[in-house]
């Protein structure tokens, strides 16, 4: 049996701002441990044995994370089957079916194991003898969800209700989905036993799904296939076709197809409950259950003093938190940001990201370092014609070949080596040196070295946007 992983990486995380933002989501993060959830959902289903032959991962991301989707994945030894480029967003059963077709490629019919990039596993030895359990039944038609054991009548999830057992890897027919509860309903359902948590986590053969998405949502399966049909390779990226993808509905699979599937007889909907430390890190207060707590209950991350203080969660990024007979409280601290609120109100902890895109700020988008495919840049000081940024290019990368029409540049090499073209010369300076880049003037910023080159950059003119760039040649294809 062929097991594909599809990682579906659309999320965007704004319960957790000011950590995860729109450009650096949470499945970018190392939240707990290492690892990123993006790197931990690639990697823990590593080894699954069991007489499955597992299948290098599929990735559908948003186009403008791929380069993080990329390196984060070549950084844990994962090489994906394809990385799959949405140019907008379309939930997840539009991004199942831009993989399933992919996986069907060349004839192929794998096992699609279909999860988020942005959940935490704690116990893997337990979720891959789930994953084993199921794999038969999904190579004989099932499609499989799994649903987590409730753990406390929660009312931020949806639940899934079972139906008769099959008898078979404690596998129950799937009654139905549910929506969200109050609280006395979640608790109803908490103490019959018959609920699980939807957590998204499918497995199906990826010529099932396409069955399903066709007779369900014709016009769904139609604009995805001439996304990918009208598509082309980027690099090592599959980039599907633009207005095909934008006439495509948007919907979930729980909507799409899992609810009038479990709706027919006979229909070979099935849930499996998993028991293995999930979470879905969906708000701040998710993050204080699962990491590591103190005496007092408090998770720390970061430098942290805190005293006569009680089940806070408090994570420092650049400076210090000291905090001080309180208690349920979240005090996040990033380089531009500082996050306080109560445990009980993390859930609106998005109406801060909203308000922030309302006003046309730009906190809920980047932080003060924003990744580049080339390496990373951070804002030092501005004024009202000048402004300071530090660039670290990462060993052998190269900026694009670009000229600015508003601002004139002036770079300063702090460590590593630069090869820099200046119009039509081409010279390398070295720490302690420095150059300048007329308003107007053809300029490219290269790495030759093998550690990475630290620049700080002086910008001065009328216009200091990131908008004010034209690029001559770029080798990540960007616009």
């Amino acid at each position: 049996m062929q097991l594909q992983p599809v990682i579906l990486s659309g999320g965007s995380g704004t319960r957790l701002w000011p950590l995860s933002r729109q450009a650096y989501p949470k499945q970018f993060l190392s939240l707990l441990g290492e690892d990123t959830l993006l790197q931990a959902t690639a990697t823990r289903v590593v080894g699954i044995g069991g007489g499955v032959d597992l299948l290098p991962p599929l990735v559908v991301c948003n186009e403008d994370h791929r380069f993080l989707v990329a390196e984060q994945l070549r950084a844990v030894g994962q090489t994906p089957a394809s990385i799959i480029l949405e140019p907008t967003g379309r939930n997840t059963a539009p991004a199942l079916t831009l993989a399933a077709l992919a996986a069907r490629k060349g004839g192929a019919d794998p096992i699609l194991l279909a999860t988020p990039a942005d959940h935490v596993i704690g116990d893997l030895d337990g979720f891959q003898a789930r994953l084993r359990a199921a794999a038969p039944l999904a190579e004989r038609g099932a499609v499989v969800t799994f649903g987590i054991v409730p753990a406390a009548p929660e009312t931020g999830f949806g639940y899934i209700r079972r139906g008769a057992p099959l008898g078979e890897a404690d596998a129950f027919a799937l009654d139905q989905f549910v929506e969200k509860p109050d609280l006395a309903t979640a608790e109803r359902y908490l103490a019959s036993g018959d609920y699980l948590w939807n957590a998204g986590i499918f497995m199906l053969k990826a010529s099932r799904w396409l069955d399903l998405i066709g007779k369900y949502q014709p016009a769904m399966l139609a604009a995805c296939q001439a996304a990918v049909g009208e598509g082309q390779a980027d690099l090592d990226f599959c980039r599907v076709d633009k207005q095909a993808f934008l006439d495509c509905p948007a919907d979930s699979i729980d909507y799409a197809v899992m609810e009038p599937l479990s709706a027919e007889p006979d229909d070979g909907a099935l849930v499996i409950p998993l028991d293995a430390q999930w979470s879905d890190i969906g708000a701040w207060s998710a993050l204080w259950a699962v990491r590591e707590q103190d005496a007092a209950g408090n998770a720390c991350r970061g430098d942290v003093l805190a005293v006569e203080a009680n089940n806070n969660l408090l994570h420092a990024d650049r400076r210090m938190i000291a905090a001080v007979g309180v208690d349920n409280l979240i005090v996040v601290e990033t380089a531009d940001a500082v996050l306080v609120t109560t445990r009980e109100r993390a859930q609106d902890v998005k109406r801060i990201a909203e308000q922030l895109k309302d006003s046309g700020r730009e906190e809920h988008r980047f932080h003060k370092r924003v990744h580049r495919p080339w390496g990373a840049y951070e804002g030092i000081d501005q004024g009202g014609r000048f402004q300071v940024k530090r660039l670290s290019v990462n060993p052998g990368a190269s900026l694009s070949l670009q000229m600015h029409h508003h601002r004139a540049e002036h770079w300063i090499v702090v460590s590593g080596t630069a090869r820099v073209t200046r119009g039509d010369e081409v010279f390398l300076l070295s720490e302690n040196q420095s150059t300048y880049i007329p308003l107007g003037e053809k300029h490219r910023l290269e790495n030759p070295g093998s550690v990475p080159l630290e620049i700080i950059e002086v910008q001065s003119g009328s216009y200091l946007g990131e908008d004010d760039i034209v690029r001559f040649e770029d080798v990540y294809k960007r616009d």
